[in-house]
Formats: structure tokens, C-alpha cells, sequence
């Protein structure tokens, strides 16, 4: 692979990074400089550089719909900033101050109705961005720090959470309850769990969920990245699944609710002997030999068609999510990893864009952010 692109514009580490679906070409990053740099992937330098915050920014997300609003998390706040009126100190327009411990992941959902924070203290935040105001905070699903945190977004009143737990609670948040979780401390005989993957715990680091214009490619899956080196993908609706069948009994006899999509409040816990059978991407598929630190979909080419990870180890895997299916039913996952590209430093964080060339993103311990181009 040819040596990437570098986006210059940090003064400290760049932690995460966030490409336009509006726009084309535009990527922002955030760093523990407490910056925002804006890149046009036309251009050489930078575009804009506005200092948000005197600490390090954790997350950061453009608004679904208008890209000219961007949310930042940094400390315990979540603040809202307008792009037209970038300048550097770049005062909020609005604050969002419920978490009380620091923030380490935000999301909003695909309508632009509600953004979800997850914390140290285990806490998800999910507020009403249109009335602003604290909609429901979900707590008692994580026992350690909350890492991560998507919406599903077929599911209008679902949304997945990680945390240092080694546990994936998926919830319905409109009752404040989950509706499943997963616990991947607990050994998975049914899929083969081998204990020389990794020393390192099954943290959750993050996850990762299609968007609708995604799934004819994808399914409606879940990516975990692990701390222990695993990347699984889970099919969330297939995990749902166990639960409906579960319930169906207490629901013919009157004793079982459901939430606003159909999925039933009762049953929680960890059944994860009977749900179907998940894909493990390790180390003996060519996976990383160290903990998984972020995974995205790709936006170029077949949307959602490939999975890219980044770890500690110093690499960047990109899979094949077409094969997902072929790879469950044969229990061979030898054809799934399309690419391997080798760092020089661990990965922060990572995204993609739309466009046929320089379209991977990568954040890594450094103030330099580094641009590949995937095929």
C-alpha cells in the first residue's frame, strides 16, 4: 500500500474522527487539544481550526440532516456548536451538562430527535435534542464504564450500548430497560472461545450498526470490538429473536409487555447458549493480536459492504460483510479478511468516506491524522 495521506493541524493527539455524508471530501477531527480541525480532501491544509474546550474532546457527531450543527463531548458536557459561525475560541450555542461523570461516546439517532452519552459511571444519557431536555437515563445495565453507544436505527426507540463490563446491552429506551444483554466474560463454548486469543479482558471498546441504506449489504448486525482481540458481529435480530420465543409462552398467559417495536421488556439477561450462532473474527483468521480499539462500516464503494477495525496492535483489518452469512452457516471465516494494512502506532480511531480514493481515516497516537485509500 502506498504511503497515506497526513492532515496537519493538532497540536496533541488526534482522538477521533468523523467523515460528511452531506458533503463530499469533508472530514473533521477532534483531539486532546481540544480542537476541531475541518479537512477538505480537495485541499491541502486544513479549512478550519476552532478550540472548543481546555480538555480533551472524547466524541463529536454531526447532526443527521444538517451537518451545519455539530455535537462535542468533552469533560462531563455535551455541547452544540453551529458551523457557520466556526471561529476559534468556538462558543456552544446550547450545553448539555446531565452525565456527572466524563463522557466517553456520543450518538444521535438517524431523525435528529435524540442524542444518547454514555460515561464512567455506566450511565446513558438519552436527551430529547429537540425540546432539550434529559428524555431517560438508562442505568443498572453496566456495572464499569460505558464505552460506546449506537441507535439502531430500524428500531426507532432501541439503542446498543458497551462498556468495560465486557457487556453488549441492547435497550429499549422509551421504558429505560434492557431488553438483552450479552456478556462476553462469560466463556462461549458454542462458538469454539479459545483462551489463547488474548490475555487482555472482552472489553467492549466500541460497536458499530448500519445504517438503513446499508443493510441490503450488511444485515442487520452489530460489530463489538473486543478488548481480548475479537471483532463479533452479532445479528441483532436474531438475538431479539430468543427473547420473542422465550416470552411467547408468559405472553399467552398474559404476563409478558412489549415495547413500542415489538420486542418483549421481559427476559433480560445473558442467553447467549441460545442465540444464533455468532461470527468471531480473531486472530486465527488473520485478526488482531491485540485489543480492538474501534470499528466502522465503509461508506465507499457498496455501502456497508465492508467492516474496517483498528487495534492495539498497530494494524487496520477491513472485512468482507457480504460473506457474513456463507461465513455462520459454513463455520469457516477464512475468506472474510480483505485487507490488512500495517501502522507504525496504535489505533485511536477510525472512519470512511464515500469517495473512491482516500476514503479510510485514521486517528492514531499521534497529532497527525493519516488518510489511506481502500478498493
Amino acid at each position: 500500500m502506498t504511503e497515506p495521506r497526513r492532515l496537519r493541524g493538532h497540536k496533541a493527539t488526534a482522538t477521533c474522527c468523523i467523515a460528511s455524508r452531506d458533503r463530499s471530501g469533508v472530514v473533521a477531527t477532534a483531539g486532546e487539544d481540544g480542537c476541531i480541525c475541518l479537512f477538505d480532501m480537495r485541499c491541502k491544509d486544513a479549512q478550519h481550526i476552532a478550540e472548543v474546550a481546555q480538555e480533551p474532546i472524547s466524541s463529536f457527531s454531526f447532526k443527521p440532516g444538517n451537518e451545519d450543527i455539530m455535537y462535542v463531548s468533552c469533560g462531563n458536557a455535551v455541547k452544540c456548536f453551529d458551523l457557520h459561525n466556526m471561529a476559534s475560541p468556538w462558543t456552544p450555542f446550547k450545553s448539555y451538562t446531565y452525565n456527572k461523570e466524563e463522557i466517553n461516546q456520543i450518538s444521535c439517532n438517524s431523525k435528529a430527535t435524540f442524542l444518547a452519552s454514555t460515561d464512567d459511571g455506566g450511565d446513558v444519557k438519552i436527551i430529547d435534542i429537540r425540546q432539550h431536555c434529559l428524555y431517560k437515563t438508562l442505568r443498572s445495565g453496566h456495572s464499569s464504564i460505558c464505552s460506546s453507544v449506537q441507535f439502531i436505527p430500524w428500531r426507532s426507540w432501541e439503542v446498543i450500548t458497551g462498556g468495560l463490563d465486557s457487556k453488549l446491552v441492547m435497550w429499549d429506551f422509551s421504558r429505560g430497560r434492557p431488553v438483552k444483554i450479552v456478556d462476553f466474560g462469560l466463556p462461549d463454548i458454542k462458538n469454539g472461545s479459545n483462551g489463547a486469543q488474548c490475555l487482555n479482558p472482552a472489553f467492549v471498546h466500541a460497536i458499530a450498526v448500519p445504517d438503513v441504506d446499508m443493510l441490503d449489504k450488511s444485515d442487520k448486525i452489530c460489530v463489538v470490538a473486543r478488548g481480548d482481540g475479537i471483532v463479533d458481529v452479532i445479528n441483532i435480530e436474531s438475538e431479539l429473536a430468543v427473547i420473542r420465543s422465550k416470552t411467547s409462552a408468559k405472553a399467552r398467559r398474559g404476563s409478558s409487555s412489549t415495547s413500542k417495536d415489538g420486542v418483549p421488556a421481559a427476559g433480560t439477561g445473558t442467553l447467549d447458549e441460545n442465540a444464533r450462532k455468532r461470527l468471531h473474527l480473531d486472530y486465527s483468521v488473520g485478526g488482531h493480536a491485540a485489543a480492538v480499539s474501534c470499528v466502522t462500516f465503509s461508506l465507499f464503494g457498496e455501502k456497508g459492504k465492508l467492516i474496517i477495525s483498528g487495534g492495539n496492535d498497530k494494524s487496520v483489518k477491513v472485512w468482507d460483510c457480504s460473506k457474513y452469512d456463507d461465513a455462520v452457516q459454513t463455520g469457516g471465516n477464512s475468506d472474510v479478511l480483505r485487507l490488512n494494512i500495517n501502522l507504525s502506532k496504535k489505533v485511536n480511531w477510525l472512519c470512511t468516506t464515500p469517495t473512491d480514493s482516500e476514503n479510510l481515516v485514521v486517528c492514531d497516537t499521534t497529532k497527525v491524522v493519516k488518510v489511506y485509500s481502500v478498493s
